[in-house]
């Protein structure tokens, strides 16, 4: 009888170590998208694979922070979405892993790229540019012209019209201030910052944020990525979207594998899935427009064309750089966080 139990015993753990990496168990995933698109995605993967996935929504700057806290005992096993400076931060700390995934191929130079740049620790999942979104019914009703360029943000007009995220956890305002220097240079860039401040009602933890406000007629613009402003006005909103007039930044939204993953397997499986042609074509179910990396996917007829837009040679390497970013954010709360309204 014992000698049954141990053979049958055995036999099990065969078949278990026999079965692929990807059959089951689950992955810890922490999500920098919108929710809606973040709770597709765990859909999507959950629905193809044996895998249950454990989900947090978080901004950018909080997903980099987490990853920074857990570097000794790691709980998250893969970062999805998000801009791609704070990945690129997590490479440069080397709290993700080199991974080449098959799929490379399939991918928009921009997104191979940004894989190129990182050691292969992150890799492009999206791209998209930054602006504005506004309430066309809000500026009608005051009288106000809708602003066109970077400068009409700082006239008076706009006094309590204007929300955009703080950059210390919103990957999107990190982008706008990466852009600000890049164009203005820093010290023009945060002048700029101090006039626009006078305006700002408030500075929102999630990037996005500030146009919702602006559709449901908290606030008339927000600042934030071109594709969110669409997703508003495609949900009905009285929204209209802005490339500004000097020139603008854009974001390569990225994925990285966090370092010490303990569904490591599985990460990867999600990794490779995540990138490809089919997966990221069910972007627009969920109002996210972003254009996608993989060459074959869908581009949803809403999404902005970067080709339409006056885009910056925005420097990725140079803004996703740690030393760079704790600078600039210093002295964001000195000068900018400080006095915020």
């Amino acid at each position: 009888m014992r000698t049954t139990f141990l053979v049958t015993t055995m036999l099990v753990g065969i078949a278990a170590s026999a079965l692929p990496a990807n059959a089951a168990g689950s992955l810890n995933l922490v999500c920098a998208a919108d929710v809606k698109w973040c709770e597709l995605m765990e859909r999507l993967f959950e629905k193809d694979h044996d895998i249950d996935v454990n989900m947090v929504r978080m901004s950018s700057g909080e997903a980099y922070a987490r990853l920074r806290a857990e570097a000794r005992n790691p709980k998250t096993d893969l970062w999805w979405a998000g801009t791609g400076d704070p990945h690129l931060q997590a490479a440069e700390d080397k709290l993700t892993l080199e991974y080449k995934s098959p799929k490379l191929g399939e991918l928009q130079p921009w997104a191979q790229k940004q894989a190129e740049v990182s050691g292969y620790r992150t890799v492009g999942v999206y791209s998209g540019a930054l602006g504005w979104g506004y309430n066309t019914q809000i500026l009608e009703k005051k009288g106000l012209a809708a602003p066109a360029c970077w400068k009409d943000l700082t006239d008076v007009k706009y006094k309590g019209e204007i929300q955009i995220a703080n950059p210390n956890s919103s990957g999107t305002a990190y982008t706008a201030l990466a852009t600000l220097v890049q164009l203005m240079g820093e010290d023009q860039a945060f002048e700029y910052q101090k006039a626009l401040n006078a305006n700002v009602t408030q500075y929102t933890k999630s990037g996005s944020a500030p146009v919702k406000a602006a559709a449901r007629g908290e606030t008339g613009i927000g600042i934030v990525f071109m594709h969110d402003a669409v997703a508003m006005t495609k949900q009905g909103f009285p929204v209209k979207t802005v490339a500004p007039c000097e020139g603008t930044g854009f974001e390569v939204g990225s994925m990285s594998i966090v370092k010490g993953a303990k569904n490591l397997e599985n990460a990867k499986v999600f990794y490779d899935w995540a990138l490809s042609a089919e997966v990221q074509s069910h972007a627009a179910e969920a109002d996210s427009f972003q254009l996608p990396s993989n060459k074959n996917a869908s581009v949803p007829p809403e999404a902005p064309k970067l080709g339409d837009i006056k885009l910056i040679d925005y420097d990725f390497a140079k803004f996703g750089n740690a030393a760079t970013r704790k600078a600039l954010l210093e002295r964001w709360d000195r000068e900018i966080g400080a006095s915020a309204n």
